[in-house]
């Protein structure tokens, strides 16, 4: 017997500038909710005395007062409020708008709202997330829940349809980008199939970067054409004054966009310009020779985002590209040039979000339903008051028996019956979404990438003393540029902060040296090399590294530039490949040269060649090496971010690494001199999990589940076993040192994250000391006596503390980064967005979190912090803020 649905489904996929909705009928067929007879609406909303209006009527309405008008509400998404016509209108009531034009849609094509996915960025936090499922309710559809309306990350959604409905492989494992061009934004992620669905492993995009930029770089490029012949006709469209220019600023855009989407089908397009009388016309070439640099931002992008996984683009399954604005040929040709895959797009991108959505909502087997055949046109938004608002949003009533039933202004919405929607796949990612891009460089950190899953990093602290948090105090600010530049990078080290953006006039880094008690600038200097990307900088002791961008090309040399921490000059530079390595040491910097295979131990001061060392394995064909640095506990135990990256690598005295050859073999070698120290053969495979930590090398296998052994490295004698999985189900996902005598793991069973529990491991008598449930966990963080086991889903943080008998003391939203042995920093959010945050502390054998106030005006996933002092990239410039009194 069919359910109360009736077996429809609705996957709506609101974008900033369009919205997408898509039906699902009772016998599978799928077909696209119709606004004013076309398969999208304009995300767009007007005011008037009436209420608010959505779609192509906000649109109409928008020529007689734009002030009264948002194209893109969900771009306001991070604003309380909207002013629209001199009233301030909550931004919730927007989105609330265009949610119900697309309700109604929906009941009179069918009679009734049936079951609803809606669709949200990777990237968005709990935050957003909650505006929208308010949002959702306030519009009259069930509220968000198990037994509600369901929300799904929009490339999960994709990645649905790629694999679902376009029926292209992505095998158990495997890994699938997804280029989401719209017309407001670019979003780009990396979804995995875990077996049971998808998850998201890594987001990124521009948020300022979609159609509406390509059609703005057009309109600038035709101003500089008309202008200086048709000033006063172009003066009213630059410019408009009265509500008749308005309208034609208007057309004139739309044509604009018209001629855009007609070049990726002929050499030329006219557009038509108000106030004069012969059509100018746009070449193809014109328009890829003016969007081409926005484009490689999105580009570059993708292969960051990419690479922040662990993964190279011949790695993935597909590169799919969805959202209206991928239809320009361009987008597609520069990925698949830059990045050697090809791409799949659509003849229409803007609909497998929003019918991928559907498959969260699998259908039931049931009776084949009579069809309508009727599709429904937008209303207008009725008079129905909105709580607390006194704006008009029309509620959207429910049949629970699938009725039809008129729109009746404020009728409250039917709850889905219990048990509609079947159990989603997970969406916590198993490798956790970066803190922020990072250069080649490899600060010493205990971390371990097993089984292809590129891990978070376990630390291991020092007894601190407790750090003395104060109210967070703003100490100075510090310019970037005239322009707001969009890659910025920052690095603390002790007492030194290093600040570093792209400048867009010239490709060049600009680098800043500040003094944090201070915030003034000690230098600032530009690299002698220019670049279309950079990857960053990286801040040692003695040496500031930056490196030009590795993540496009696998064949171009790129520059590794060394400045002067004391003057900021270039001391020397070096060319290097794109997969080189370099790993620091306290005089040399240690060069794993993939294309010669072989190490090289360079000076920090001139980069002169101390040693060369040839990789084990070449001679016989082999040419795989893995390189591991030595940790004491002193590496591990200073400030490091919520992927557990510590900020500088600290300079002690032992200077030893572990290489593990093509041909199993493990050395111990001394990184200031290139000598051996000592050497075992058949010990580990370079792609095996391996840390080499306080005298001891830990190597794990898979073996009945999985195995740990370990080696002493004064010796490197015969190995002893460590711990053994419970049985052949279980998977070990990270693991890493948590105490001079302890290893904690995270395994799980099988792709089930689930079922991820952190386990310490004895290390000086072997065997499990303990197990607990660590759902979802990917991070592992050790401070002091306690584990902190965080976990990263697509932007929502969560951590527990764990105390040293393994029982949770602490469970709080947010994200994690360590301060020092004894002390956390803990943030509501990392973000990439500009924005407010709260910042707390917590000291180590406590549960309560000493809250500190607000960052104001930071992007969150750019700070770096000492034991006092955190600085992050703002807007349009660099923050210095005090946490800890001395």
């Amino acid at each position: 017997m069919a359910g109360p649905d009736g077996g429809y489904a609705l996957g709506v996929d609101v974008g900033t500038s369009n919205t997408v909705a898509v039906l699902r009928w009772p016998d599978g067929r799928t077909r696209p909710l119709l606004f004013d007879g076309q398969p999208i609406m304009p995300s767009a909303v007007f005011l008037d005395d009436a209420g608010l209006h959505v779609g192509r009527d906000a649109q109409r309405l928008a020529q007689g007062d734009p002030s009264r008008y948002e194209p893109n509400p969900k771009r306001r998404v991070d604003e309380p409020s909207v002013l629209l016509g001199g009233r301030e209108v909550p931004t919730v009531d927007l989105l609330a708008a265009v949610l119900g034009a697309v309700a109604r849609t929906a009941v009179e094509a069918v009679g009734f709202l049936p079951p609803a996915v809606v669709t949200y960025p990777a990237a968005w936090g709990a935050r957003r997330r909650d505006v929208l499922a308010a949002a959702i309710a306030r519009a009259g559809w069930p509220p968000v829940g198990e037994q509600g309306t369901r929300l799904v990350p929009e490339p999960v959604a994709a990645a649905r349809y790629f694999a679902e409905v376009l029926r292209r492989p992505v095998p158990v494992g495997a890994s699938l980008a997804v280029f989401d061009f719209g017309g407001g934004t670019l979003d780009i992620a990396v979804v995995r199939n875990e077996g049971t669905g998808f998850a998201v492993v890594g987001s990124g995009g521009v948020a300022e970067l979609g159609g509406l930029d390509l059609d703005a770089t057009l309109v600038d490029h035709l101003g500089q054409v008309l202008a200086p012949v048709h000033g006063q006709a172009w003066q009213a469209l630059a410019q408009p004054a009265t509500a008749g220019q308005w309208r034609s600023r208007r057309q004139f855009w739309d044509d604009v966009r018209g001629a855009k989407e007609m070049l990726s089908r002929t050499a030329a397009a006219p557009v038509p310009v108000p106030g004069i009388d012969q059509a100018v016309h746009l070449t193809r070439e014109e328009l890829e020779r003016l969007v081409t640099p926005l484009l490689r931002q999105g580009v570059y992008e993708a292969a960051s985002v990419i690479g922040a996984c662990g993964l190279t683009p011949t790695q993935l399954a597909g590169l799919f590209l969805v959202g209206g604005s991928s239809r320009v040929p361009l987008v597609a040709r520069l990925l698949h040039a830059e990045l050697g895959i090809a791409p799949t797009v659509l003849e229409q991108p803007e609909l497998p979000v929003a019918e991928g959505a559907l498959a969260e909502l699998a259908p039931r087997a049931r009776a084949v339903a009579t069809v309508p055949t009727a599709t429904a046109a937008v209303a207008p938004p009725g008079p129905a008051p909105t709580a607390g608002t006194g704006l008009p949003v029309s509620s959207v009533p429910v049949s629970p028996s699938g009725s039809p039933v008129s729109s009746v202004p404020g009728m409250s919405v039917s709850p889905a019956p219990a048990g509609m929607y079947p159990p989603g796949p997970p969406a916590v990612p198993r490798t956790p979404r970066p803190f922020y891009r990072r250069p080649v460089l490899w600060i010493a950190a205990a971390v371990v990438a097993l089984a292809g899953v590129v891990t978070a990093a376990a630390l291991v602290l020092l007894g601190n003393e407790e750090v003395d948090f104060q109210p967070v105090a703003e100490v100075g600010r510090v310019r970037s540029t005239d322009k707001q530049p969009y890659y910025v990078y920052t690095e603390m080290v002790g007492d030194n902060a290093y600040l570093a953006f792209e400048r867009d006039d010239n490709d060049r880094l600009e680098i800043i040296s500040v003094d944090p008690t201070t915030a003034k600038e000690r230098w600032r200097v530009q690299t002698e090399s220019a670049a279309d990307r950079w990857d960053g900088i990286s801040a040692l002791p003695n040496a500031v590294l930056a490196f030009q961008s590795s993540s496009i090309s696998s064949t171009e040399m790129r520059d590794m530039a060394v400045h002067s921490p004391d003057d900021g000059r270039q001391m020397w530079h070096r060319l290097i490949r794109p997969d080189d390595n370099v790993y620091p040491f306290k005089d040399v910097l240690v060069l794993a040269d993939r294309g010669e295979q072989r190490l090289l131990g360079l000076d920090i001061k001139t980069g002169t060649t101390r040693w060369e060392r040839q990789n084990p394995g070449k001679s016989d064909g082999l040419t795989g090496t893995a390189i591991y640095p030595v940790q004491t506990v002193a590496d591990v135990s200073g400030p490091a971010n919520a992927n557990g990256r510590p900020f500088a690598p600290v300079m002690d005295d032992d200077q030893r690494f572990v290489q593990i050859g093509a041909d199993r073999s493990a050395t111990v070698i001394d990184a200031v001199r290139g000598t051996e120290l000592k050497k075992r053969t058949n010990v580990a495979d370079p792609s095996d999990g391996v840390v080499a930590y306080n005298g001891r090398l830990l190597v794990s296998s898979a073996q009945d589940g999985y195995r740990l052994s370990g080696y002493d490295l004064e010796t490197m004698g015969e190995p002893v076993n460590l711990y053994t999985a419970p049985d052949d189900r279980y998977r070990l996902d990270l693991f890493a040192m948590c105490g001079k005598t302890r290893a904690c793991l995270l395994d799980s069973i099988g792709s089930d994250s689930k079922s991820t529990s952190l386990v310490a491991i004895d290390l000086e008598k072997g065997g499990q000391l303990w197990r607990s449930p660590a759902p979802d966990a990917d991070v592992i963080l050790h401070l002091g006596e306690q584990e902190v086991v965080a976990r990263s889903r697509s932007g929502d943080y969560r951590f527990r503390v764990f105390n040293r008998d393994g029982k949770e003391v602490l469970d709080r939203e947010g994200a994690a980064g360590r301060v020092d042995a004894a002390n956390l920093l803990l943030f509501e959010e990392i973000s990439s967005i500009a924005d407010d945050y709260s910042l707390a502390g917590l000291h180590v054998g406590s549960t309560d979190v000493i809250e500190m106030g607000q960052l104001k005006d930071v992007k969150t996933d750019s700070c770096s912090w000492n034991v006092k002092f955190i600085v992050c990239a703002g807007r349009s410039d660099f923050v210095v803020a005090r946490f800890a009194r001395d």
